[in-house]
């Protein structure tokens, strides 16, 4: 593991701001490392506000997409939502199907099948909407790069609006109006909402026209902060906003469908790191294992009847998920080893009967033990597909795109991304992936890596820092929750190793120089206990949360590694 230390701010901002803050150095290091460096900047940064959301209109085409829905409303058109399979497309379509819906009823929703027509637009969705005499589809979180499929609908007689996130290709879509941040030609001020945010900003212009404010829309945040939260976007600007007032409605009166699957939880206050891990896989779930259709059910319900039989049965498509993504993880390590491919330089493993529906995870598990870009391969047809993923720092996108030789199609980006390819390309295709990273990826990069935000010593970390830090949140990429190192500590004694297997580290730690001791637990770091059962010194990197046991809330530190001094 590397441990790199963000460069020290300059000294003066960080007096300054310390100064006018009443804060500590360290904290207002913090602050600078995230461009804030002033006293209104950090008001807002704490103090997240609706007011600041920019303008819809401002984003290019969004005045044509307000008037064709309108002109739709006015002469009756049937309108279908249309959206992606995962967290972002379904909650998306949820949006803005239930916002619609509540004051026009012809309006219907659309998820593609992840088996039958993949990912994005499909001619099978607009045929579906020509058969059943809609005018207009308005398509969240895809659609960008759909060009033949929107000249196909536009020859049916069928209208697009796009609202999408994803880098746009070198042209268009002939659709009535793309909105997309991310075009060259638009200089809407933030370019990182993720599908569901654009199509709040949507509803919030559709809004606008009918005299409606932010406070009448703020029931719709559950689902937007649950998009952000899960399509790892920037945690900066109108995301934080979003999402800080989204966990609100999560946490004061969320959906039904939320609702129903956050009411089996024992926890009374749900943060981000909640969202990610407890809400967001259940409503992906449903596209993995069955239907996307079935999350927006969920979503858009109107009965907590319904919401909680729909939460049940996603319930059990997450736990299956769960079962087929270890399994298939076990049998793609198993590959690697009969392969003898434990020191290549990239993971690319197929088998025809491993579920499309949870290779993207299989592929992200597999970096935990061999941290390299990887892909896992699949038979989906007559052809095979495969999601990849890669490791911080290394573009596994323009990867593939020197390999496009031996590909069909592909998509995504930086870190993630799909594609197909015919078999009999499949081991050319892998030699030549290899190939591609072994001399394109820099050597540090095959390492993975701690960012620490500042080094600090146990007599600074207190109940009044732990307030102020938990107010960075919501926490994301680009406003991570603060890293910390901190020198020649060591056990008092109390150290033991826990959980079924012993795979976990329960230590007392104390310093040299501090007369303070904290409570550490660090996830998969037991292999160190032996090395310190006898007092002996080492460095820590770790954050700080609050553990409550036994009704009593005391500050513990999160271990994320250890090194041992000699």
């Amino acid at each position: 593991m590397r441990w790199t230390l963000k460069p020290v701010p300059p000294s003066q901002k960080v007096k300054s701001l310390s100064e006018a803050l009443s804060i500590s150095s360290t904290l207002a290091s913090l602050l600078v490392q995230r461009n804030i460096d002033s006293f209104n900047e950090a008001k807002s940064f704490f103090r997240p506000n609706l007011n600041d959301l920019h303008d819809p209109f401002l984003m290019k085409d969004m005045q044509k997409a307000v008037e064709r829905i309108e002109k739709a409303i006015r002469e009756e058109e049937n309108i279908l939502v249309y959206g992606d399979y995962d967290v972002d497309g379904t909650t998306a379509v949820s949006l803005l199907f239930s916002y619609l819906k509540s004051y026009y009823p012809n309006v219907a929703s659309y998820i593609p099948d992840r088996y039958e027509e993949g990912y994005g637009v499909s001619y099978q969705g607009i045929d579906f909407a020509e058969d059943n005499e809609f005018t207009l589809i308005i398509a969240l979180d895809c659609g960008i790069k759909a060009l033949d499929k929107v000249t196909y609908a536009t020859k049916k007689g069928i209208d697009f609006i796009i609202c999408d996130h994803h880098r746009p290709g070198k042209e268009l879509p002939n659709a009535v109006a793309v909105l997309d941040a991310k075009r060259e030609d638009c200089t809407y001020p933030y370019d990182e909402l993720c599908g569901c945010g654009v199509g709040f900003k949507l509803i919030q212009a559709l809004g606008s026209k009918r005299g409606q404010t932010m406070n009448d829309l703020t029931e719709y945040l559950d689902l937007v902060a649950t998009a952000i939260a899960a399509d790892i976007v920037p945690m900066t600007g109108e995301n934080r906003i979003l999402a800080y007032y989204g966990l609100k409605q999560i946490n004061t009166n969320p959906r039904l469908g939320i609702k129903a699957i956050i009411s089996q939880l024992k926890k009374d206050v749900l943060n981000i790191t909640d969202v990610v891990f407890i809400i967001a896989p259940r409503i992906n779930a449903a596209g993995r294992m069955k239907h996307g259709i079935h999350a927006v059910e969920l979503l858009t319900s109107d009965d907590l009847e319904s919401a909680t039989a729909f939460a049940k049965a996603i319930d059990v498509y997450n736990t299956d998920r769960k079962e087929l993504d270890k399994k298939i993880t076990i049998e793609a390590l198993a590959q690697i080893e009969e392969n003898k491919e434990k020191e290549s330089f990239t993971t690319v493993v197929y088998q025809e009967d491993w579920h499309k529906g949870v290779i993207g995870i299989v592929a992200s598990r597999l970096i935990e033990t061999y941290y390299r870009p990887t892909l896992v391969f699949t038979k989906n047809g007559n052809k095979l597909a495969a999601s990849a993923r890669s490791v911080r720092g290394f573009d596994v996108y323009n990867a593939l795109e020197t390999c496009s030789e031996y590909i069909e199609q592909f998509g995504g980006h930086k870190y993630a991304a799909g594609l197909t390819l015919l078999e009999e390309n499949y081991t050319q295709f892998k030699l030549k992936f290899e190939e591609v990273v072994k001399e394109s990826i820099p050597n540090e990069l095959r390492t993975p890596e701690i960012k620490i935000d500042a080094e600090v010593s146990l007599d600074e970390i207190t109940d009044k820092m732990m307030r102020i830090v938990s107010q960075f949140g919501p926490f994301g990429p680009k406003n991570m929750k603060p890293v910390f190192v901190a020198r020649r500590l060591k056990d008092t004694g109390y150290g033991r190793t826990v959980g079924e297997d012993e795979s976990h580290l329960k230590l007392n730690i104390i310093s040299d120089t501090s007369s303070h001791s904290f409570n550490a637990i660090g996830f998969n770091l037991g292999h160190f206990y032996p090395q310190l059962k006898d007092g002996q010194h080492f460095d820590a990197v770790f954050t700080i949360e609050e553990n409550t046991w036994n009704g009593r809330t005391s500050l513990q530190l999160n271990l994320k590694d250890i090194k041992i001094l000699t």
